[in-house]
């Protein structure tokens, strides 16, 4: 790590140990200081069932399930943590990958996999659940973000003092998206406009094969504090943590302060997609040098060494993950399987002639193999 470099761990807000060591804060103490043992557990079941979904869902994209899934093992702390900072009224503008963050907004993990498997682009109502769809488009939901809040501030919903409306925005995007057009513009609009947005960036160390290295000389917060936004890098890989500067985050934005940049600083431990093999890219150590600053084991040994984590707690909970997944794989295998086809359906939100006449040719190009099929057979008789 080179110091002041954007792979530095120096100046991180931490509230956990990767040894699950509870460290003092004046800032943030406050701010978790309600959670308690049955939040502090609350907190360690959802990563842990996010986890297992994860697992889940991997395999089954291992098994011709899924046409592709993309991994958050490593992140759980980083949404979950931010996830349950949120109030009903927030919205969420997600990329692919915020699996976490989608469950603690109440969306059916099982239809995140409907995207997943080609059923349809989404799976969820977003209005319903102030969780959008998820963004393939690398760095483009940050404008809708910033757009949906400035239109907060024009609707009256932001500083008013009344907690059950003032409201405000959070987008999750990775390291790769800041090099983005998109992303710095958002950054640009939010800054001048002073909207209430709150920018995720979940810096797992590598935008695909690219390390952060390779997209900042600096840590990626500091490109919040260049466009003038407040700015702050925690270790997301600590839960309590990446709740309280959340917390801090959106009570600035709810309130008329305007918008932040946030860094967690984690570690995708699995690959970018199934379709990805970090083992060409990262090395075993690196792989290893996280495992041990895993976000579950982290806070279980905290609740452990206070002695707030039963036996009867763990067994329950593995139950529940052992129902979560068979809930998981029954709901997917019952989605059926999409035609080809299906991919020219709602391209636009009207009928469109360039994608009719693709639609046809390709059905054109379909049946051609079953007639060559039938042709052959025939020539059998």
């Amino acid at each position: 790590m080179v110091p002041n470099g954007p792979q530095t761990d120096d100046g991180l807000v931490q509230l956990l140990t990767p040894t699950g060591q509870r460290t003092a804060h004046p800032d943030y103490d406050p701010r978790i200081a309600h959670l308690g043992a049955d939040g502090l557990r609350a907190l360690y079941r959802d990563m842990v069932l996010v986890r297992r979904f994860d697992n889940e869902a991997t395999s089954l994209q291992r098994q011709g399930e899924l046409a592709l899934y993309a991994q958050c093992l490593g992140q759980e702390a980083a949404q979950i943590g931010s996830g349950r900072a949120l109030a009903p009224q927030d919205q969420v503008f997600p990329s692919y990958r915020e699996h976490g963050v989608a469950y603690t907004r109440g969306v059916d993990l099982a239809d995140v996999l409907r995207l997943f498997r080609g059923i349809d682009h989404g799976g969820w109502d977003p209005t319903a659940y102030g969780f959008h769809l998820y963004t393939l488009v690398i760095g483009s939901h940050t404008l809708h973000a910033t757009g949906y809040a400035m239109g907060l501030q024009r609707d009256g919903a932001v500083g008013t003092g009344d907690p059950a409306r003032d409201s405000a925005v959070v987008t999750y995007f990775g390291d790769g998206s800041t090099s983005q057009g998109d992303v710095n513009e958002a950054l640009v609009f939010a800054a001048v406009n002073n909207a209430p947005v709150v920018f995720f960036c979940q810096n797992n160390q590598w935008a695909i094969s690219e390390p952060t290295s390779r997209q900042s000389r600096v840590p990626l917060a500091d490109r919040g504090l260049g466009f003038g936004i407040p700015s702050v890098r925690v270790d997301g890989n600590d839960v309590l943590a990446t709740y309280a500067v959340t917390a801090e985050a959106l009570e600035r934005a709810r309130s008329g302060g305007g918008p932040t940049f946030i860094e967690a600083f984690t570690f995708r431990m699995g690959a970018h997609t199934t379709s990805d093999d970090p083992s060409r890219y990262r090395s075993a150590a690196e792989e290893e040098y996280w495992r041990q600053r895993d976000p579950i084991d982290r806070l279980r040994l905290y609740l452990e060494d206070c002695g707030e984590l039963p036996q009867d707690y763990v067994d329950a909970l593995a139950a529940e993950g052992d129902a979560l997944g068979e809930r998981i794989r029954t709901a997917v295998r019952a989605m059926g399987r999409p035609s080809a086809a299906s991919m020219f359906e709602h391209v636009y939100a009207t009928p469109h002639s360039v994608v009719e006449s693709e639609r046809q040719w390709f059905e054109s190009y379909e049946a051609s193999f079953l007639d060559a099929g039938q042709s052959r057979e025939g020539s059998h008789r």
